[in-house]
């Protein structure tokens, strides 16, 4: 299979550290990493499935792509929004705030990409809904390979995979859902959207509070699953996970030295609207966690095992 190029050169120090927010943990089979630190990615696009692979010349900075699949041409022409080129920084205002203030001085280049793919986002974050990370990433992982397909061109040699499609998510009978470690919760919030998928992907084009919005109106989603498409689909820069274990003790901690709750974090971003997702991004950008003490969450032990990779 032939593959078609494209070389961008952008206007600002730009890496590859936008495309790790598309990852779901160490094994996503969407994504791979490879010795020479060029990133590939499996795609499904409104064109069908694409493998791209991206990386940066360290001579002159120009980011160097290539795709394959009947969807190449798409992830071609949106490789500037996925490294952030379309992320605004206007308006936002440490507001002398000394942690943000030396955060945004240490990291003026941080960027939120852009995919314009709600599916892809929706699925897995649907899939790490109230539960650990361990159990949420397991079960991507088989839904991954059991229902979704191998990535076109080199994919198959890289052991990387496309999501399943829409139609495919229908078709998952209930038992493996069960079978993935997903709950029926999971499981029915998954098949919900996919039932209406074509008009999930046309939220892309929508203001980020009105796509939380709609999302919300669907049984099994929240302000939680919401944030994390806006966040990667849209690149949304006021998107905050609220609900998330950690982010808002994270953000108290960083900020004023005491961890917040949802509600405390939801006050204290106020002034920064609509830029109170940046301000998260640029904390964690610096380091801004707070120390970890407690124990981990055991993953649950009363769904079936794991069910053999195929």
């Amino acid at each position: 299979m032939t593959s078609s190029t494209r070389v961008w050169r952008p206007d600002w120090p730009c890496g590859l550290g936008t495309m790790r927010a598309h990852k779901r943990g160490g094994g996503d089979p969407t994504y791979r990493i490879d010795d020479a630190g060029r990133h590939w990615r499996g795609i499904r696009t409104p064109e069908g499935p694409a493998t791209l692979v991206l990386h940066v010349a360290p001579r002159d900075g120009a980011v160097h792509a290539e795709a394959w699949g009947p969807g190449a041409a798409w992830v071609l022409e949106g490789v500037p929004d996925l490294l952030g080129a379309g992320d605004d920084w206007s308006g936002f205002d440490p507001l002398e705030h000394p942690v943000l203030v030396d955060a945004r001085r240490r990291h003026p280049h941080v960027r939120a990409g852009r995919t314009g793919l709600v599916m892809e986002a929706l699925v897995p974050a649907i899939l790490e809904q109230k539960v650990t990370g361990q159990e949420a990433f397991a079960g991507y992982r088989m839904l991954v390979r059991r229902y979704g397909e191998r990535a076109p061109g080199p994919g198959p040699a890289m052991d990387l995979w496309v999501q399943p499609t829409a139609e495919d998510l229908r078709r998952v009978p209930s038992w493996e859902w069960l079978r993935m470690h997903v709950d029926h919760a999971r499981s029915r919030a998954v098949v919900t959207v996919a039932r209406v998928a074509d008009a999930m992907e046309r939220l892309a084009d929508l203001p980020g509070d009105e796509v939380e919005r709609r999302l919300c109106t669907i049984p099994g989603i929240g302000r939680w699953t919401a944030a994390e498409v806006r966040q990667r689909a849209l690149g949304d820069p006021d998107a905050v996970s609220f609900g998330d274990y950690h982010v808002a003790k994270d953000v108290g901690w960083a900020l004023t030295g005491t961890p917040f709750d949802d509600a405390e974090m939801e006050a204290y971003l106020e002034p920064w609207r609509p830029h109170r997702g940046r301000v998260v991004r640029l904390l964690y950008a610096a380091g801004h966690r707070r120390p970890r003490h407690g124990a981990r969450m055991a993953p649950r032990t009363h769904l079936p095992a794991r069910v053999t990779r195929t």
